[in-house]
């Protein structure tokens, strides 16, 4: 059916916008310029970055200290201008969910996405993602979700034993197995949530597979086994994790390529398992890590990603090159990362022993001076200091060894802005009573990587 005149104004409007946004892109690129959109500072989003470059292509960060956009004369532009956009928004962990999914969708409008919003939005809910697939006739295990502790409480009716998880939640965070005899509510630390049949592998140790789609094809796959004592096999949980990409059967191949098909994803990570001699779809991850599958596979998921960006970005590839790439996972700051002073003129990527930095929580922000200490994995904060700014949420515990005896002790983790150099990071923090220490904050490498350091700086209390 032809459109009214106002929708032909409004398409062609696009089109404009479309063709001026990649003639901008290309103007001083020599190829493809591949946009990732992720404002964390994953080792998936360097690599995918890293491997756009390696393929002979453009790569671009779009970050909050580089995008921008506007309306002039009916027309879109947005900055920078990239042909592809491939969408690496770690959304489960967004304080601005919304935000975050307008702005993915903006850069959308006339750009191939690689995870488009709309198949992103159906796949980030849990529950809705297993409706969407129980409706196209893939195995899911039986699951009951309601809104108010009236309509939840009647999950016992339906299911025994169950896991209990956030529909918008990773990292297998919060998780926890319910009982029909137990008082369950319909949250999870604030957050809707629902129940998940329990699945029983008959392993000695729990574990299932994770297995990761790009474009319709298996990369790689591994079996990812929980830690002692525990039940969920997060890697980001310390649980172990094998090669299962040759011994990966019909089956579980077919599944996960037609999960993500039925989800409209391009790329993603399916999780699996095997109860009673079936197989069932227990999740579909739309920024599923691959860290732990290079370790388990010796595969890189990252130059099939950039790959497939480059292809309908209108680019070609050389699939030997692909595959050679595949054998290295080069999570290096990329050359191609936006610095602070892009967008406020003071940032500073070279830090000193001490450096002074402010830190923002629920009830406020404070001023401070943090000690570099590359040996540390994580940030710490003072309990004091965290309490006082209202550092959080709590999203679980780390064990730490003791400076001072024999042993470990366990530090609750939070959630922390930390602003440095100019630059507002977020980073999981561990919490910890400072009070006889010089510093208030000790700044690990989950910031320090994104910038140098020099001992010789120092400033003042």
């Amino acid at each position: 059916m032809a459109g009214t005149p106002t929708d032909t104004t409004a398409r062609q409007r696009a089109a404009d916008a479309q063709v001026t946004d990649r003639a901008e892109a290309t103007a001083d690129g020599h190829g493809v310029r591949v946009g990732v959109l992720s404002t964390h500072n994953s080792k998936e989003t360097k690599a995918i970055l890293n491997a756009v470059r390696a393929l002979g292509h453009d790569p671009v960060w779009l970050r909050d200290e580089n995008v921008a956009s506007r309306i002039e004369d009916g027309t879109v532009h947005r900055t920078p201008a990239v042909d592809v956009l491939v969408n690496r928004l770690l959304l489960t962990k967004s304080d601005s969910l919304l935000e975050d999914l307008e702005l993915a969708a903006l850069y959308e409008d006339g750009t191939p996405t690689l995870n488009a919003t709309a198949a992103v939005t159906d796949a980030l809910h849990k529950f809705r993602a297993g409706a969407k697939l129980a409706a196209a006739g893939l195995p899911i295990p039986d699951a009951y979700f309601g809104r108010s502790p009236q309509t939840f409480d009647a999950w016992t009716d339906h299911l025994e034993d169950a896991a209990h998880k956030q529909t918008v939640g990773t990292n297998g965070r919060q998780m926890a197995i319910v009982s029909p005899d137990e008082a369950v509510g319909p949250t999870i630390g604030g957050e809707q949530s629902f129940v998940q049949a329990l699945l029983d592998e008959s392993r000695d140790r729990p574990s299932d597979l994770r297995v990761y789609v790009v474009d319709g094809e298996v990369v790689a796959a591994m079996r990812r086994y929980a830690p002692d004592g525990d039940w969920r096999t997060n890697v980001a949980l310390g649980g172990d994790v094998e090669d299962a990409t040759d011994d990966l059967g019909a089956e579980p191949r077919r599944l996960a390529v037609e999960a993500a098909d039925v989800l409209d994803l391009d790329v993603a990570g399916v999780d699996l398992m095997l109860d009673g001699g079936e197989w069932y779809v227990l999740e579909v991850n739309v920024t599923a890590g691959f860290k732990g599958l290079f370790e388990a596979t010796g595969v890189s998921v990252a130059p099939y990603i950039a790959q497939l960006a480059i292809e309908q970005g209108g680019g070609r590839v050389d699939p030997d090159a692909v595959a050679d790439l595949a054998s290295t996972l080069d999570d290096s700051v990329p050359d191609c990362k936006p610095t602070a002073d892009e967008s406020n003129g003071g940032g500073d990527d070279v830090l000193g022993y001490t450096t002074r930095v402010a830190v923002s929580g629920c009830d406020g922000a404070a001023e401070a001076v943090a000690k570099s200490d590359s040996g540390a994995r994580r940030t710490s904060v003072d309990a004091e200091l965290a309490g006082r700014v209202g550092a959080g949420p709590l999203v679980g515990t780390t064990s730490v060894r003791s400076g001072s005896a024999r042993g470990t002790e366990t530090r609750p983790l939070v959630d922390l802005d930390v602003r440095v150099s100019g630059e507002w990071r977020t980073v999981t923090a561990s919490v910890a009573d400072r009070t006889d220490m010089t510093y208030p904050v000790l700044l690990g490498r989950d910031l320090l990587e994104s910038y140098k350091l020099d001992i010789s700086r120092t400033v003042e209390e």
